[in-house]
């Protein structure tokens, strides 16, 4: 999708890929392309280059992390996005997820709780060419409601329940995927249908927890 790629380390990102994305069972083959294509190297700090292309998360500095790779690239596959859609995400850290996002033809959304953060990550897209990125400082409890409603929402920090004004921020047909729980914590996918919501479990994972008013507000049931 995007002409200004870093084509460095090539080789390193394409061993990630066959090793840790195709081997561990990730088959939608534009996942799998944008994977290829992004180069995750240049969305950490200069400290943690030569780790990039690990088999886990990263410190990008204020107590947050950059995603497995693996986690990724399953967090992206289940939405089954399609070109055109208009995705939220909560927790841009360094802006590696919307990259990868972008590359699949969708319209991002991001909100980063952490201000010099959400500067990172913007000024990591500009440079890449991901210029159709809107990364907002803030607080992604209460979502983007100007924008509602998403085809899909994902989140990369976890809240011990799911926010609410998320859900209601969700088309019918809609995904929206999370990591839920304290200690202990699960993937989740929901889908809003004609009738409500539908709620699957994933996998076991671990995530920085999500801050701001997540911590305050009860879960509404």
């Amino acid at each position: 999708m995007n002409p200004h790629n870093d084509p460095s380390r090539q080789v390193e990102r394409d061993l990630m890929v066959d090793t840790q994305i195709v081997a561990e069972g990730i088959t939608d083959p534009a996942v799998i392309a944008a994977m290829r294509r992004v180069p995750r190297h240049r969305f950490i700090p200069d400290y943690a280059s030569e780790d990039a292309y690990g088999d886990f998360p990263l410190s990008i500095g204020h107590r947050q992390t950059i995603s497995q790779p693996f986690i990724v690239a399953y967090m992206t596959q289940a939405l089954e996005l399609s070109p055109g859609e208009k995705v939220l995400e909560i927790g841009t850290g360094s802006g590696y997820q919307a990259a990868i996002l972008v590359e699949l033809g969708v319209h991002v959304f991001s909100i980063e709780i952490v201000e010099p953060l959400a500067q990172y990550a913007r000024d990591n897209l500009s440079k890449l060419g991901y210029d159709h990125v809107r990364v907002r400082a803030g607080d992604g409890y209460q979502g983007w409601a100007e924008e509602r409603p998403f085809d899909a929402i994902i989140l990369t920090a976890a809240p011990d329940h799911i926010p609410t004004p998320l859900l209601e921020q969700l088309a019918v047909g809609g995904r929206v995927i999370l990591p839920v729980g304290g200690y202990a914590q699960n993937l989740v996918l929901i889908r809003r249908t004609e009738e409500g919501y539908q709620r699957i479990e994933l996998l076991p994972v671990k995530f920085v927890p999500m801050t701001g008013n997540a911590e305050e507000s009860p879960p509404i049931n």
